[in-house]
């Protein structure tokens, strides 16, 4: 069981959310390395299966839900390296991370207004 978090919408990594990411962790460590890439890419459920994730961070990662993935327990430059994979834009997790769209996210953080 986790903590509860200080700041309102931001989870604290403490002890107790990396002892419980950390599987989650492990599992995207493992693609620091080229086998563990091309698995991961190969045959993603197989991949997992490798894994002790819970159910949640399963789902988490595979709905690429990077604000939930850090929530339980996910250490955010592990978790990165899902996204090097994937590969999804580092603004698009920042946004997820602000609980904004891209666009908005664009907008307001990072003042680059845009048409589309």
């Amino acid at each position: 069981m986790t903590s509860p978090d200080r700041i309102p919408d931001t989870p604290l990594f403490d002890r107790p959310r990396a002892n419980a990411g950390y599987a989650l962790n492990k599992m995207a460590m493992g693609l620091s390395s080229p086998e563990g890439r091309a698995a991961f890419l190969a045959d993603e459920d197989a991949y997992l299966d490798r894994f002790a994730l819970t159910p949640d961070q399963r789902a988490a990662v595979k709905a690429r839900d990077w604000a939930e993935m850090v929530r339980l327990g996910g250490n955010l430059f592990y978790i990165l390296k899902i996204s090097a994979v994937d590969p999804t834009p580092i603004r698009e997790i920042g946004a997820a991370q602000a609980g904004m769209d891209l666009q908005e996210f664009l907008d307001t953080r990072l003042g680059k207004v845009t048409n589309g």
